[in-house]
C-alpha cells in the first residue's frame, strides 16, 4: 500500500510539475509512442542537454522528449516507487545509485550491439550486465571566488581554514558532491568506507557554520554572485559554466585527489519505450554530441574518439587531474549509501 501511494503520488508531482513548466517539453508530441521522458539534472547541465542531447536526438529520430529533474537518490526514489510502470525512459544518475537500482533489478540492460559507438568507448563505460552505460566523467573539486580566496586551495583543509568560517557551502549527503565530499574528509582523517566516523566528526562543525547544505547543485550561482560563500565543493562542469556566465567562480583540484564521477544513463525496467530509449543513449554516446557536451559542460567524454579544446581540457579531468582522481566501487558505495545518509541525517544535519 505504502509503495502504491508513493508511486500514485509521484505521478501527480509529476504532472503537476508539468502543468507548471518545472517539466519542460520539447514541442507537442504527434503521438504518445514518439515522447520520450528523460530524468535529468537542472541548471546549466539541462542547458547542455537541450543543446546538446535533445536535438541531436529529435533529429534523429523525430521523437519529442519532456523533461523532469532532480538529484540522483530523487531519481532513484522515484525509479523505486514507479516499479513495473515507470513514467520515465532516461534516466541520468550517478553510478552508485545506478548500482542501487540495478541490485533491485529495476533496470533494463542495454543492448550494447544496438548502441553504434559501443567500440569507440571507455572499455569501463558499461556496468555490470549492462545496467547502465557512463556517459562523461566529472567529479567533486573545489570550487572558490577568485576575487575573495586571492591564493587558490590546495586541499580540502581549505575549507576548514579560520579564515572561511561562515563562508564555505557544503552538499547536503543525498547529492552527490555532499557524500563524496564526506567520503573525501573521511578518507583524509583516517576513516574507511566501513567507519565514516572520523568524516562525520570533522564535517559537523563544518556543517553549522556552512551558508547552506545544497541540495541541488546550481543553488550555488546566486551564492557566488552575491558573494555571500567563498568555496564550496563542487562540480568542475558546474564551475566552467558559471564562468562562462561572468560569474567570478574557477575550480581547484587539492592535492589529496578530487572525488572521480562517472554519470551514467539507464533504461528503468518499467519503460514503456525501451527501444526508444536506447536510440536516444546511442545518440548521447556519439562523437559529435559527446563533443558537444564536453565544450558546453566541460565534461570529459567516455567516447575516446571525442576530442576537446584547450578551453576544455583545461577544466575538465585530464591528464594529471584525471589520473588523480579517486574512483569509488559505484558496488561498496550503493551498498552504504542509505546508512550514510541516516547518519548525516541523525549527526550532521541535525
Amino acid at each position: 500500500m505504502t509503495h502504491d501511494i508513493f508511486a500514485s503520488s509521484t505521478r501527480v508531482a509529476a504532472a503537476a510539475l508539468i502543468a507548471t513548466g518545472l517539466i519542460g517539453a520539447q514541442a507537442a508530441p504527434a503521438a504518445a509512442q514518439d515522447t520520450l521522458t528523460v530524468a535529468t539534472f537542472g541548471g546549466s547541465f539541462l542547458d547542455a542537454v537541450e543543446k546538446c542531447h535533445i536535438p541531436a536526438f529529435t533529429e534523429a529520430t523525430g521523437a519529442t522528449v519532456q523533461t523532469v529533474l532532480g538529484n540522483s537518490v530523487q531519481h532513484a526514489a522515484s525509479v523505486r516507487a514507479m516499479g513495473a510502470s515507470s513514467d520515465y525512459d532516461v534516466v541520468y544518475i550517478d553510478d552508485s545509485a545506478a548500482m542501487q537500482l540495478r541490485a533491485e533489478n529495476l533496470t533494463h540492460p542495454l543492448d550494447a550491439d544496438a548502441i553504434t559507438s559501443t567500440p569507440e568507448l571507455d572499455p569501463r563505460a558499461y556496468g555490470p550486465d549492462n545496467a547502465f552505460v557512463v556517459f562523461m566523467t566529472g567529479a567533486t573539486a573545489i570550487a572558490y571566488n577568485p576575487e575573495m580566496v586571492k591564493t587558490p586551495p590546495t586541499s580540502w583543509t581549505d575549507l576548514f581554514a579560520d579564515d572561511m568560517k561562515n563562508q564555505v557551502a557544503i552538499g547536503d549527503v543525498t547529492g552527490t558532491s555532499g557524500w563524496q565530499f564526506l567520503l573525501a574528509v573521511n578518507k583524509m582523517n583516517g576513516g574507511t568506507l566501513d567507519d565514516i566516523t572520523p568524516g562525520i566528526e570533522a564535517i559537523t562543525p563544518l556543517a553549522k557554520s556552512a551558508v547552506v547544505m545544497y541540495t541541488q547543485a546550481d543553488q550555488l550561482l546566486a551564492l557566488f554572485a552575491r558573494g555571500e560563500i567563498a568555496m564550496a565543493p563542487w562540480y568542475p562542469d558546474r564551475a566552467g559554466s558559471a564562468a562562462d556566465e561572468g560569474l567570478p567562480i574557477a575550480i581547484a583540484y587539492p592535492k589529496e585527489g578530487a572525488v572521480g564521477i562517472r554519470p551514467t544513463l539507464l533504461i528503468p525496467e518499467g519503460s514503456a519505450h525501451k527501444d526508444l530509449a536506447t536510440q536516444f543513449i546511442d545518440v548521447v554516446l556519439s562523437k559529435s554530441v559527446q563533443e558537444c557536451f564536453a565544450e558546453n559542460k566541460y565534461a570529459g567524454p567516455i567516447n575516446l574518439t571525442a576530442e576537446l579544446s584547450e578551453k576544455a581540457a583545461a577544466i575538465v579531468p585530464n591528464g594529471e587531474t584525471l589520473e588523480n582522481l579517486w574512483f569509488l566501487d559505484p558496488a561498496e558505495t550503493s551498498s552504504k549509501l542509505s546508512g550514510w545518509i541516516d547518519r548525516w541525517q541523525r549527526e550532521v544535519a541535525r
